[in-house]
């Protein structure tokens, strides 16, 4: 959310003596007000997903329903829609069950309901809420308990798989075993299997060799396939590679339709596993590339059949491999090339079937040759990729690329990048503390020369981190270096391609018009101010912003600026949503889903002067899916978005400075810089939460002519 502060506690800060404010309590103070006031609203909106929340919004959703179906065939519904990979609308699904057994105090379905919810939650990464429903579902008496017990206590076990409990999983799949019908028995025993194989403990090993010889042949090919890849990782457990390896070759030979295709690059990544316990690294790497090789064939979909199997992977784990290994065979162009591969390949892959592509950002990866050649003097690429156990930089220059290795692993990077926007979004003074470390450790080793213009093509955690608030050498790094952050460089070479000067025309929304709470007046006066540089623009406020005026102005300017509040679909972030003015009574927004069927390719540079606008879930192929993923795959070349809540004095100073440096010719990386730059050296805002909260996505080098 953005939000205002308060013009008496400006009026105080204002007054404190100017060299002394940075370090004071005042900064702390703001902040927390703005966070504060922030935290209120959205807990009001987006805090959705409690099961009283879901009732009420299953209630009105089922108002709005011309077909009205029953209970038991939303339960239906929400299963089906889950087992799709559309898991907002299995929510949605769920929630109108729930409303019905609220209703009719109907404890059986509201039993499924929740068993149902529970599902769709952990098949979105959403573990605490998965196991809160799983646990409700437990709690109400249902009539056949075998459909509940087993699939919500299998939910449980899946979530203690994933975070590395096995232990624990252990003994909650043993639980949904003893009370699983005789049609969901063998997917907990697989999902038992597999988490004994993963304990480590050579009894427990052998236990799942025990689970795994009594099953028969599920009669579904997908499950099968899922089936030999444990039976591969059994053997890989029992230190028999030779055998895993004829397992996976078997795999590797399958043939047609995409699950034949996903069963070969499962086959080749097991060879590769294979190998690697051969002692062969190079056959390893080898039979990963040929995995690899497979990636383009296969027809994206979710596959829940990994997870109702315990199989947590994902494609990007084979990625992972694939730069691990070429790494450390020293082979710095191939271990970069494959890692821009696992970012370009999938831009679309979780939307191919809910919306049309009109994009040219689904092609193939970059090549290092091409991308060199494409980049100025003053250029550098750095691309980061969280492995495991390590974290690999490269910096890529017009004549070079330098691979480096920082020793610390993906979880200690996932609490760092943490610690630091937390201390960032409340301001701390370990805010300052923090950046030194991170910067340190991130950018330091690459010996940047003052002045370069980076392009950082972030991974993992590292989609959560404001680079431009770093510190090295005692400055923050946007003080030394404009910077840009694209989710591929693939993609940020296809957008450079573009004409890099647009018409200076823009279209803006201001302070749309909602409820009280909602107001935004410094988003108004940030627009009306931002026009001034733009002869021709034309600006809907308030009652005008609406959703239907959007849909009709959209994509005729080359720079669209939107001022308001936007709030986070943290289950499907395809789900989120920018508020705009009410029409007809109702409250109206504009989901990420349909921004991607939006005519955008005449639109350059979209603003979201908004909060939290710029985050969203990283999917298996790392990238954010939210607005910055919608946004760029409907056209737009440029997108700028915040990572936290903004305030709104803060934010009109750093888009008054961005527009006017724009509107005077300099490029885009430069006028953001400027924008950002204004913000910190002003002792009231030198705190990196007023300035450093927007992030400069896509085309780097995009400019406005001159006289038009």
């Amino acid at each position: 959310m953005r939000v205002g502060v308060p013009a008496m506690v400006l009026a105080v800060l204002l007054s404190a003596p100017a060299a002394t404010w940075a370090q004071s309590g005042a900064a702390q103070s703001v902040v927390e007000t703005v966070a504060s006031r922030s935290a209120r609203v959205q807990l009001a909106d987006t805090d959705a997903d409690t099961i009283f929340a879901l009732t009420a919004e299953g209630a009105a959703l089922y108002d709005r329903d011309v077909v009205k179906l029953s209970g038991y065939q939303y339960c239906s519904q929400a299963v089906a829609l889950a087992d799709a990979g559309d898991i907002r609308q299995s929510v949605r699904a769920a929630s109108k069950a729930l409303h019905l057994a609220e209703r009719t105090n109907d404890p059986n379905l509201r039993a499924l309901a929740n068993r149902d919810l529970a599902i769709a939650f952990s098949y979105a990464g959403q573990f605490d809420k998965a196991v809160e429903f799983a646990r409700e579902a437990l709690r109400s008496p249902a009539r056949d308990p075998k459909l509940v017990v087993g699939p919500a206590n299998k939910v449980i076990g899946d979530v203690q798989a994933r975070r590395g409990d096995f232990a624990g999983a252990i003994a909650t799949y043993e639980t949904a075993l003893a009370g699983s019908s005789q049609r969901y028995t063998p997917l907990v025993q697989v999902s038992l299997a597999n988490a004994l194989i993963e304990s480590g403990d050579p009894a427990e090993v052998e236990r799942a060799a025990q689970i795994l010889g009594q099953l028969k042949p599920p009669a579904d090919p997908a499950l099968a396939l899922q089936l030999e890849r444990t039976r591969g990782r059994l053997l890989l457990a029992q230190n028999k590679p030779e055998e895993a390896r004829q397992v996976y070759q078997r795999l590797s030979a399958q043939s047609g339709g995409s699950d034949g295709g996903y069963a070969r690059l499962w086959g080749w990544d097991g060879v590769g596993r294979a190998n690697l316990a051969l002692g062969d690294k190079q056959g390893a790497a080898d039979a990963v590339l040929r995995a690899l090789g497979e990636v383009d064939a296969v027809r994206a979909r979710f596959r829940s059949e990994e997870f109702k199997m315990g199989l947590f992977s994902d494609l990007q784990d084979v990625f992972d491999r694939g730069v691990g290994l070429y790494s450390e065979l020293g082979d710095a162009p191939k271990a970069f090339e494959l890692s821009e591969r696992s970012r370009s390949r999938a831009l679309l892959d979780s939307v191919r079937e809910r919306a049309q592509l009109k994009t040219d950002l689904t092609g193939g990866a970059i090549d290092l040759p091409t991308l060199q050649r494409a980049l100025a003097s003053d250029e550098r690429v750095v691309q980061f990729h969280a492995l495991p156990d390590r974290l690999v930089v490269w910096m890529v220059s017009p004549g070079g690329i330098e691979s480096r290795t920082i020793d610390i692993k993906r979880t200690e990077l996932d609490e760092l990048v943490e610690t630091f926007r937390n201390s960032i979004v409340r301001g701390r003074r370990a805010a300052i503390a923090n950046a030194e470390k991170l910067g340190d450790a991130l950018i330091a080793p690459l010996n940047l020369a003052e002045g370069q213009r980076l392009i950082v093509v972030p991974h993992g955690p590292l989609h959560y981190l404001p680079f431009q608030a770093l510190r090295v050498n005692g400055r923050y790094l946007i003080e030394a270096h404009p910077i840009a952050v694209v989710p591929s460089m693939s993609i940020a070479a296809q957008l450079a391609q573009r004409p890099p000067r647009v018409a200076a025309a823009l279209t803006a929304f201001g302070n749309p018009q909602i409820a009280e709470k909602y107001d935004l007046p410094g988003a108004e006066a940030e627009v009306r101010r931002i026009t001034q540089f733009f002869p021709r623009n034309e600006i809907f406020l308030g009652a005008q912003a609406t959703k239907t005026q959007f849909n009709e102005t959209v994509g005729k300017a080359p720079i669209m600026h939107i001022a308001a509040h936007a709030q986070a679909d943290e289950v499907d972030p395809l789900y989120s949503r920018i508020l705009l003015a009410n029409e007809n009574g109702q409250q109206s927004f504009l989901e990420a889903r349909e921004i991607l069927d939006l005519p955008l390719q005449g639109t350059a540079l979209v603003t979201l002067s908004a909060c939290e606008s710029g985050l969203g879930r990283v999917a298996g192929g790392d990238e954010v899916l939210g607005f910055p993923r919608a946004f760029l795959s409907a056209g737009a070349s440029a997108l700028i978005a915040s990572l936290w809540p903004v305030s709104d004095e803060a934010t009109e100073m750093l888009m008054d400075t961005l527009y006017r440096e724009l509107a005077a010719g300099h490029d885009l990386q430069r006028a953001m810089q400027a924008g950002q730059l204004a913000v910190l050296h002003r002792t009231q805002t030198a705190h990196p939460f007023f300035w450093a909260p927007f992030n400069l996505i896509g085309d780097w080098r995009l400019s406005v002519s001159q006289g038009q």
